[in-house]
């Protein structure tokens, strides 16, 4: 146990339970393969070969999630100590905060602009705070929306710190029915103006110049040509609030706004959003250098305040590692349902995950909701107390930033590379944390109980899977590169540190079992085959064992996590359908863009609401309504379930003595019909927009007859 003045750590006293449990488990998954492999020397076929290699990529996969639970810490925080520290506040260093957005269309201003105001209003030295947002979409709009901001954020700034909101998400606080203060209908009445104003002009998708007559507006707006594109415009750096110039309606100063548009052209890599981050590092070390920085979604709003002084306690703990490079806060949202439908709480990831890896020298960065010291992206640990660098006082050179913003400054550097985040990946949040661990930098987890951020997910399950696709071949793209945690990682870090990342970078694998064990005991069973032990085989409690032990194990973890049985089912559920889906299509999109067949794609999802969507999500109805080859994919397993096991029912009531045969298939197929209802529903028994297309249906009928046939003639 770690006991400071700013936070302590204790090891869980579950690990001894987890690892005893780890080494039973493990000895009943040999015996297992041994069964396999001694069926497939006596017995070969091609149904044996299947189940061993599915069972061996399931051990494998096993194997990396029990890393999680070798070593589990929980921390806690004092900020109320932090004076033992800092003497004043002016001791705090200064903090950098990147906002990125990249499309007005599919990310609204107005929630941007929640975002950044939020943050704007910390609990924090104005001198020493600056927000930046960057536009990788280039849009007139957004800037002008911004603009609007700056404007509000004098009169919402000194309200939130006078009356000492929690809430400083204006559409947060707002939505709240909340006793009034003096001012909160008439700051209601200003926030509700600008987002008129931003929508009338969102509306139109232009912006007519004329109608301004500010100077300072007009010069901005103008900055965009005919010729200017999201693909194709200058470096646009603007300076919308600075911290020693504009003053709120109460007179105190404000904190540093900044919008940026890095330069883009046609025959330059764009990078992703890798290449937005990495320009933000270099434009705000020529503006502003803070030694720390925070990165937000574009709709991941602050919800607490007081989250930079919590912080602060790890980065200013005299006890800390001084190779301490990032605190990552957990990821969450606020619109998930009381099921959890689509499984987006991510418990597991936010708890297990999260308190896992802490344990064995750093949590994974998420992509967002992390503070990060800026020297842990530009190289290794210094192994020595680190300096705070000085924010810059000497005035912006606002040419320097423009030149480190354009796009062929990356050209021969290691930008990408060795420096900043890293570049070749979907994901590149992931991959630059897993670099930066291997380089020797630590981190740490910080879960207070008030979330400290909260945004929104989406609520129609094709707009989920399609985001989670590109999460995994991203994934898959590193697990497979030389920079794979099994190789690189276990030599540059500690070994369960790096089957944890294992565990990410390997999650599209999960397609091969899940696909085994959802078509092949299912299409035997039709076929008549038994290819389980019978139930007074005593191998069959070999296989009772496993099962129950697996579920078994992760439900606890689940209601130990603080969650619920109706959520743990919804993640079983969810769990199966990605394997079918998600994780298939990521492993085929990286085949055949390693074939060069395709190209990576980096698609902003959309967080434009459908009130529609919103209703039946709240009330735990699937989402549909599009064809989308991901749907045929769960709706072909769907099917082939639903026959096997009314044909298996057929086979027990007709062939009497069977069933102690083809009990396992039954159970397995009568499984998959239980966590398919959702779909039938949606292809059978809905009438709303969001069904099943019956096109996909249709298609998806074909598609498992076909399959029948195929195995019927190859088996």
């Amino acid at each position: 146990m770690l006991k400071g003045p700013l936070h302590t750590s204790k090891v869980s006293s579950s690990r001894w339970f987890n690892r005893l449990f780890t080494l039973v488990y493990t000895i009943a998954i040999l015996t297992l393969l041994y069964r396999h492999c001694r069926n497939l020397i006596c017995l070969p076929s091609l149904t044996t070969l299947f189940l061993l290699v599915a069972d061996l990529l399931l051990a494998f996969l096993w194997a990396t999630w029990q890393s999680f639970f070798m070593n589990p810490v929980h921390r806690q925080v004092f900020p109320e100590n932090l004076a033992q520290v800092a003497n004043k506040e002016s001791d705090y260093p200064g903090l950098d905060v990147f906002v990125c957005t990249a499309d007005p269309f599919k990310e609204p201003p107005v929630g941007v602009i929640n975002t950044v105001l939020s943050v704007l209003a910390y609990d924090y030295p104005t001198d020493k705070l600056s927000v930046y947002l960057s536009d990788d979409g280039g849009s007139q709009l957004t800037l002008f929306a911004f603009i609007e901001a700056a404007k509000f954020a004098k009169h919402w700034l000194p309200y939130c710190k006078k009356y000492n909101l929690l809430d400083r998400s204006p559409e947060a606080y707002f939505a709240k029915d909340l006793s009034p203060f003096p001012e909160r209908n008439e700051i209601l009445a200003m926030y509700e103006i600008m987002k008129s104003t931003i929508k009338d002009v969102m509306d139109k998708g232009t912006i007519d110049i004329d109608q301004f007559n500010d100077d300072r507006t007009i010069k901005a707006l103008n900055k965009w040509t005919n010729g200017c594109t999201r693909h194709q415009h200058p470096t646009v750096i603007e300076v919308l609030l600075k911290h020693n110039e504009d003053k709120d309606v109460s007179g105190h100063y404000m904190p540093n706004l900044f919008y940026l548009a890095r330069e883009k052209n046609k025959a330059t890599p764009h990078n992703f959003k890798a290449g937005a981050i990495n320009a933000l590092l270099r434009v705000s070390e020529k503006l502003t250098n803070a030694p720390i920085f925070l990165l937000l979604d574009c709709d991941m709003y602050s919800n607490d305040p007081k989250t930079p002084l919590r912080m602060l306690c790890y980065f200013l703990d005299p006890n800390i590692d001084p190779d301490f490079g990032f605190v990552q806060f957990p990821q969450l949202f606020n619109n998930i349902n009381k099921y959890d439908t689509y499984c987006t709480e991510h418990v597991l990831e936010n708890r297990i995950c999260t308190f896992g890896m802490d344990g064995l020298e750093g949590m994974s960065f998420m992509g967002t909701n992390a503070f990060i010291k800026r020297e842990a992206l530009l190289g290794k640990p210094t192994k020595g107390k680190w300096i705070w660098n000085e924010q810059n006082e000497s005035g912006y050179d606002l040419a320097l930033a423009h030149h480190v913003a354009s796009c062929s400054y990356e050209e021969n550097t290691k930008w990408g590379s060795e420096i900043g985040f890293k570049y070749g990946t979907l994901v590149e949040d992931a991959y630059t944390s897993f670099r930066v661990h291997c380089l020797g930098w630590k981190s740490v987890a910080c879960t207070p109980d008030r979330p400290a951020f909260l945004g929104n997910m989406p609520v129609a399950l094709n707009a989920f899977l399609t985001q989670a696709k590109r999460w995994y071949m991203g994934l898959l793209q590193v697990a497979l590169s030389k920079f794979s945690a099994i190789t690189f990682g276990v030599m540059n870090m500690n070994p369960l540190q790096a089957l944890c990342y294992a565990y990410f970078q390997f999650r599209s694998f999960w397609c091969i079992p899940i696909i085994v064990y959802a078509f092949l005991p299912q299409l035997a069973l039709i076929n008549s085959s038994p290819i389980f032990p019978k139930v007074s085989d005593p191998w069959f409690s070999l296989y009772a064992f496993l099962v129950l032990g697996a579920y078994g194990k992760n439900l606890i973890d689940y209601l130990v996590a603080g969650s619920t049985l109706r959520k743990w089912w919804s993640f079983q559920r969810m769990w199966l359908i990605l394997g079918c889906s998600t994780y298939l299509f990521s492993f085929l999109d990286w085949s055949l863009t390693t074939l060069g067949m395709s190209t990576m794609e980096f698609n902003v999802t959309s967080k434009v609401s459908d009130n529609e969507q919103d209703t039946r999500y709240q009330q735990g109805i699937f989402s549909f309504g599009v064809e989308s080859p991901l749907f045929e994919s769960i709706n072909v397993a769907a099917i082939i379930n639903l026959f096997a096991f009314l044909i298996g029912i057929g086979h027990v009531c007709i062939h009497n003595g069977r069933l102690e045969e083809l009990f396992g298939q039954l159970l397995v197929s009568g499984f998959g019909v239980v966590i398919g209802w959702p779909i039938y529903e949606g292809m059978m028994l809905r009438s709303d927009p969001g069904k099943m297309p019956a096109k996909t249906t249709l298609k998806s009928v074909c598609v498992a007859f076909f399959i029948y046939l195929v195995f019927s003639w190859t088996f």
